[in-house]
C-alpha cells in the first residue's frame, strides 16, 4: 500500500509539526502560490492549510481526485469554496472545533491589543517622524486610554482576552454578542449600536458568517462615538469597508487598525491600503495576528491529527 501523500501551505514551523506527526505520509511543503498549489493537490490525500493566502477554488478540487480532507490551522476557511467539496463530501477542518486548545492561544488577541496602543499613541508615525531625523513630540498627542471605554464586537475566546487587556490599563469594557451564555463577568453587556456610540475603541472578534457580513454597517459607523479607534483582526468583510474609510477621511473615526481586508491577499489597489499610504490614522498588517512560531506548531500539530484521522492513519 502506498503512503498518503499530504501537501501543506505555511510556515516552515507548521511543515516541522505536520512531518513530526504524519511519519508515516508523505509531506509535501509547496509556495502558497495558485498554480504551485493546484499542481500539488492533484495526487494529494490530504491538505494542510496554515497560510489562507491561496484561495481554494472548485477547478482545484475538481483536479485532485484522490483529496479526502482539508485541514486548516486556522479559526476560518472562507477562502476556501464549497460547491465541488460538498458534492464530494471531503472534511474541511478548522481550528473552531478545538475550543480548549485555542484558550491559550493568545497572538491573535496580543496583536489587537498592540493595534490598540500603535492607534492610541501614533506610534508608526511617531517612528518614521524621527527615522527622518525631527525631533517634534507635539505632532504626536497621543490617547490616555485609562478611564476610556473598549467596545468589543464578539465576547468569546479573543473577545475576553482583549476584556483582560483593557481592564488591566484601567478601561471600562463594553461588550456585545448575543450568543454568549453565560455572560462573562467583567464586561458590561450592550446593544451594538449603543456600545458603538459609547466605545472609545472598538474591537472586533467574531467570525465570518452570512451573519456578520457587514455587521458594522454604514449606519452603525456613522454613528460611531467621534474620535473612536476601529480595531479588526477578524475577517475584512464584517466591517463595510467603504463606509470605514470614509468615517477615517471625515475625522469621524479617529483611528484604524487593521490586520484583515477583504479580498485579501490582492491588496495594492486596496481602497484603504491606497488611504493608508498618505494617511498616519490607518495601520494595515498582513494577516499576522495568529502568525507566533510558538502558536503554528501547536495548531498545526492538531490540524495535522485530524487528517491522520480521516485517512486512518
Amino acid at each position: 500500500m502506498s503512503r498518503p501523500s499530504i501537501i501543506y501551505v505555511g510556515a516552515p514551523e507548521g511543515f516541522e509539526a505536520l512531518v513530526e506527526t504524519a511519519s508515516n505520509a508523505d509531506c509535501v511543503h509547496v509556495a502558497a502560490e495558485h498554480d504551485t498549489l493546484s499542481e500539488a493537490l492533484k495526487g494529494a490525500d490530504g491538505l494542510l492549510d496554515a497560510s489562507m493566502k491561496v484561495r481554494i477554488d472548485d477547478a482545484m478540487i475538481a483536479a485532485a481526485p484522490n483529496l479526502q480532507v482539508i485541514s486548516c490551522a486556522t479559526t476560518g476557511s472562507d477562502h476556501i469554496a464549497r460547491g465541488e467539496i460538498g458534492s464530494r463530501g471531503i472534511n474541511v477542518h478548522t481550528l473552531r472545533e478545538d475550543g480548549d486548545l485555542l484558550a491559550g492561544i493568545t497572538p491573535a488577541a496580543e496583536l489587537s491589543w498592540a493595534l490598540v496602543l500603535a492607534c492610541a499613541r501614533r506610534l508608526p508615525a511617531a517612528a518614521a517622524h524621527t527615522k527622518s531625523g525631527q525631533w517634534v513630540r507635539e505632532e504626536f498627542p497621543g490617547t490616555m486610554l485609562n478611564g476610556r471605554a473598549l467596545g468589543l464586537v464578539g465576547c468569546g475566546r479573543l473577545g475576553q482576552w482583549m476584556s483582560r487587556y483593557g481592564a488591566a490599563f484601567g478601561m471600562r469594557v463594553l461588550g456585545h454578542d448575543p450568543y454568549m451564555d453565560p455572560w462573562p463577568d467583567g464586561i458590561e453587556k450592550m446593544e451594538l449600536a449603543d456600545m458603538m456610540a459609547q466605545a472609545d475603541v472598538v474591537s472586533v472578534h467574531v467570525h465570518l458568517s452570512e451573519e456578520t457580513t457587514g455587521l458594522l454597517s454604514p449606519e452603525l459607523l456613522a454613528n460611531i462615538k467621534p474620535g473612536a479607534i476601529v480595531i479588526n483582526t477578524s475577517r475584512g468583510a464584517i466591517i463595510d469597508e467603504a463606509a470605514l474609510l470614509a468615517g477615517l477621511e471625515s475625522g469621524r473615526i479617529g483611528a484604524a487598525g487593521l490586520d484583515v481586508l477583504d479580498g485579501e491577499p490582492e491588496v495594492d489597489q486596496h481602497p484603504l491600503i491606497v488611504y493608508s499610504r498618505n494617511h498616519d490614522n490607518l495601520i494595515v498588517t498582513p494577516h499576522i495576528g495568529g502568525f507566533s512560531p510558538d502558536a503554528v506548531r501547536v495548531v498545526c500539530r492538531r490540524a495535522a491529527e485530524k487528517i491522520m484521522a480521516k485517512l486512518g492513519l
